[in-house]
């Protein structure tokens, strides 16, 4: 059984709701990922409008950081902080087949991706309370691979059926949206370990400039932490320069259709993902966290130009998803557990809540300038300035290689 390796049960049960999260919001996953080319396609949206939904993804995450600030020194608070981010995050969709308004999508795209974002620091911090720091990678790579493997399995019917079926969307969202509303049941029932609620807890009314305070702080005190957030303000930065770009490229220039798509974006990926997970968990136990992230970026700087080279033939188009898969996989270790590696044993809630509000800055900028340079420029000149910018914080990452510092933030 999976599940044998984990023998304390506040462990198991940790993993047992954390992959049931992830596993049944995946049929939701694939669907949220084709937005942009189902828009385009279906609903003809605009260049401007998919420049906006693709912009308003990352940047919603600055006010996603605010839905994680309650939860910092009040353990209580985690779990009806992911159990409310649920429900809020999916309602939208439920009233898909009645909205045809291209708006109405990028407000319900927005707000998932609020929710989504917002609950990181609340699950990390579960993590590192509930599972021993030795399991922890483990736990953290088994959840996300089953995660994967379900939505590429699931990708080849969600092409079928979108291809098949005359905006058979319309009534896979609320589904969907559905199924995933029902891991609110397991979130719930997660217990987490006693001795460590044994904590004051400390109220502080709103304040809007407070978590800005906190971060500044935080990366004054912890020059090891901003560095890290340099590299990854450039490498995120690249892979979101080139999003805008996508949907023309893929429509355009390559011509695809829906099941296609499907098979590269979640299919290929998640191949990639799944066959990178176990080498990237045995690397993070043994690299340097700036070592690990700079291997992350060299590989993200690969699949621009891997992408391109699916003009002369299809199959690179697959090859490119698989080295994304790749590459996504040690990012979303690296960007999730670095909370918890650079906190040590201190609060990790800040640490992660900086993570989410970086994707927000570099969201500002990333993709209306990569929109942007689609109009100035073309595609291709898009596809290879994120790929130098990815290199560029491989560049960083190697920079800075040094152990952690001692967390003093908090002390």
């Amino acid at each position: 059984m999976i599940l044998n390796f984990i023998k304390d049960i506040h462990s198991r049960q940790t993993w047992v709701a954390y992959t049931a999260t992830r596993l049944l919001n995946a049929p939701f996953w694939i669907l949220h990922v084709l937005l942009p080319f189902i828009l385009t396609k279906d609903l003809h949206a605009t260049p401007w409008q998919i420049a906006c939904l693709v912009s308003l993804r990352p940047v919603i995450s600055l006010l996603s950081w605010y839905w994680s600030t309650p939860i910092q020194r009040r353990r209580d608070r985690l779990l009806s902080n992911i159990v409310v981010a649920n429900i809020l995050g999916h309602l939208p969709f439920l009233f898909v087949p009645l909205i045809s308004d291209v708006w109405f999508f990028i407000f319900a795209s927005a707000i998932y991706t609020l929710f989504n974002r917002g609950v990181n620091p609340a699950w990390m911090e579960i993590l590192k309370i509930n599972v021993p720091e030795e399991s922890r990678r483990t736990l953290f790579a088994l959840g996300s691979s089953v995660y994967h493997v379900g939505g590429g399995l699931l990708a080849i019917l969600t092409g079928w059926l979108l291809d098949d079926y005359l905006q058979a969307w319309r009534w896979l969202f609320p589904l969907t949206a559905l199924l995933a509303l029902s891991a609110s049941f397991v979130q719930w029932k997660l217990p987490i370990k006693q001795e460590m609620q044994a904590e004051e807890k400390i109220s502080s009314p709103f304040s809007f400039t407070k978590p800005w305070k906190d971060a500044w702080q935080l990366m004054k005190q912890r020059p090891d932490f901003l560095h890290f957030q340099i590299g990854f303000m450039l490498g995120g930065g690249g892979l979101m320069l080139w999003q805008p770009a996508l949907p023309q490229f893929f429509f355009t220039v390559l011509k695809l259709n829906y099941t296609e798509l499907s098979l590269a974006m979640t299919l290929c990926k998640s191949i990639g993902y799944t066959l990178a997970l176990p080498l990237w968990t045995r690397a993070m136990s043994r690299l340097n966290i700036f070592i690990f992230s700079a291997a992350v970026t060299a590989i993200a700087a690969l699949f621009p130009f891997s992408l391109m080279a699916a003009e002369w033939h299809l199959v690179w188009l697959y090859v490119a998803y698989i080295l994304y898969g790749i590459m996504q996989a040690g990012s979303e270790m690296s960007w999730n557990l670095s909370g918890p590696i650079f906190s040590k044993q201190e609060d990790s809630s800040i640490y992660s809540g900086v993570n989410v509000m970086t994707i927000g800055l570099r969201g500002c900028l990333a993709p209306t300038l990569g929109g942007l340079l689609c109009q100035w420029t073309n595609v291709s000149v898009v596809l290879v300035l994120g790929g130098i910018l990815c290199l560029l914080a491989t560049w960083q990452m190697g920079l800075n290689r040094q152990k952690e510092k001692v967390p003093s933030f908090l002390s």
